[in-house]
């Protein structure tokens, strides 16, 4: 029976509160006992860091569901942790928290003693092409990886997805580690720190996480924005900053915007990312674009004429990646048709890729399309204000957000600074459901499609 409310609370959980609540908080504790002469769950949690979070954030979840899947009129939720300790009981007919003392319990997890780099080899300063979008971050990049955690500590690169940053942190890894063989260095993905992160918690490992990034002495971070919205993480976050950094460790972050205009994270990490040296990568030139193009053909062992290697560079205005995926068409293309590369057959590869057609959308020019059309700006949009009016037309921009562009609820939730992503879902199936039944205001949603298309 327990089970098997435990099971059917999780899931009415994971649809109001979405599945990332579920597999990151409540997974991590469970429904260990239910006394229904007292009405009381007992609900059991690996550490307190995990008990206390969902105290503060959940507890209302759990009174409301568990007791309507009890049956009962009134109900006491008593968290403990499997150690010895101090817990909370919670009256759902009473604002006062009870302390209580709870048996022993245990629980056990792999620690791991080996750091392993995740620098890839592949990535060296001699295969980044130098321009005058990017000089200044490449040579920051090779200062510090010739005097590490004496130069540019911390070193902030920002700049546009697919532009160089990535390859550029572990360029900086590869080189420190040719000249010093026993330094520690670690290149992380923000959302695996995040992910590494929940799992110390959730397993009751915290020291050991804190005790691997201790040991670290070049900690490279990629994507940073990533850590928006996330207190617990940017907690622990700035607690490592801090180590390593007063050990003269030194520290590399990538993102996607000068820190100052990255939303959700708090003042004291980011005026810290802001202590050494912050450059940007911008979109390349022209030149830049066809030296990058030439390279790639090089190391394909393909001539390619100049006309073919400009018309290339200037069809893709984005970022590298795309640059580099165009050439892999045109050759793809080549190849398999067992035709000679040339410019005509540039054109007619290029020409009808689905990439070139179409207009790259971002959530920021698509709330500026809005804010036109309607008496709101931007920043009023991305506010904490519950107004219908402003409601109405946030949740037309989170329609639109999600049908004109390839991110995710979560991205759209963070752009107008909500952390839940069920208020998109919910935002989005409004729009839909107006669309179907209002043709007036069908034909207004289809006037903003033909905007942001053209």
């Amino acid at each position: 029976m327990i089970e098997s409310i435990w099971n059917s609370f999780l899931d009415i959980v994971r649809q109001e509160a979405g599945s990332r609540v579920v597999e990151t908080w409540l997974k991590a504790v469970s429904l260990d006992k239910w006394d229904f002469i007292n009405k009381t769950a007992y609900i059991q949690a690996p550490n307190s860091f995990i008990k206390d979070w969902i105290c503060t954030n959940y507890l209302n979840i759990f009174e409301v569901h568990l007791k309507r899947l009890f049956n009962v009129d009134s109900i006491k939720i008593i968290f403990f942790v499997e150690k010895l300790e101090t817990s909370f009981i919670k009256n759902s007919n009473d604002n006062n928290i009870i302390p209580a003392k709870l048996e022993n319990h245990s629980n056990n997890m792999p620690s791991q003693n080996i750091i392993k780099s995740h620098v890839n080899s592949s990535y060296i300063f001699d295969s980044f092409i130098v321009g005058p979008n990017n000089s200044l971050a490449y040579a920051a990049a090779r200062a510090v990886s010739k005097k590490p955690g004496i130069l540019y500590n911390p070193l902030f690169i920002y700049g546009d997805s697919g532009l160089g940053k990535t390859h550029l942190l572990h360029a900086i890894g590869n080189e420190i580690k040719l000249y010093n063989k026993n330094i520690s260095i670690l290149y992380q993905t923000t959302d695996r720190f995040v992910n590494e992160f929940i799992n110390a918690i959730r397993f009751d490992k915290i020291h050991t996480f804190k005790s691997k990034y201790q040991r670290v002495d070049v900690l490279l971070i990629d994507d940073v924005q990533f850590i928006s919205n996330k207190d617990q993480t940017q907690e622990a976050f700035f607690h490592i900053f801090n180590n390593l950094h007063e050990s003269s460790k030194q520290i590399v972050f990538s993102g996607d915007n000068y820190p100052g205009n990255i939303k959700g994270i708090e003042e004291r990490l980011r005026s810290r990312f802001e202590w050494g040296l912050v450059t940007d990568i911008h979109a390349p030139t022209l030149e830049t674009k066809v030296a990058i193009l030439k390279r790639k053909a090089s190391s394909t062992n393909e001539i390619i004429s100049d006309d073919v290697i400009y018309f290339i560079a200037s069809k893709i205005d984005s970022n590298i990646r795309e640059l580099e995926g165009a050439l892999i068409r045109v050759l793809a293309f080549a190849s398999l048709t067992n035709q000679e590369i040339c410019l005509e057959l540039a054109k007619k590869v290029l020409n009808n890729s689905k990439n070139s057609q179409e207009k790259t959308i971002s959530l920021d020019s698509i709330a500026k399309i809005i804010s036109k059309h309607y008496s709101f700006n931007v920043s009023e949009l991305q506010s904490k204000s519950q107004t219908k009016q402003i409601s109405f037309v946030r949740q037309v921009a989170m329609y639109l957000m999600k049908q004109k562009t390839m991110k995710s609820l979560q991205d759209i939730g963070a752009f107008f600074n909500r952390r839940d992503h069920t208020t998109v879902s919910y935002a989005i199936d409004k729009i839909h459901k107006m669309r179907e039944t209002d043709k007036e205001f069908n034909i207004k949603i289809k006037q903003l499609e033909y905007e942001l298309n053209n």
